[in-house]
């Protein structure tokens, strides 16, 4: 019998496959920016993943050098890797 519910981003890897595949969708605005907004609040909201699960996802994209993001943490962009596997 099973009591706990697996959650489909409790694996960072999932997660952060699900937040390039959000991202990928946006269209970038100055210099390749693309607004945390706009992916934080589909992953959490449409897909259902929970907060530390964006985290852990989005710090895994960025130690795997796919996505940079800026110090404010207004805004990230795809790196030159990433761009090619969605090119």
């Amino acid at each position: 019998m099973k009591f706990a519910e697996t959650k489909p981003y409790a694996d960072p890897e999932a997660a952060m496959q699900k937040l390039l595949e959000i991202a990928s969708t946006v269209e970038p605005i100055q210099d390749g920016r693309i607004h945390v907004e706009k992916i934080n609040g589909p992953f959490l909201f449409e897909h259902g993943g929970l907060p530390e699960q964006y985290g852990a996802g989005l710090k895994l994209a960025s130690e795997r050098g796919l996505l940079w993001k800026h110090e404010s943490g207004t805004y990230v962009k795809f790196t030159q890797a990433a761009a090619e596997m969605f090119a």
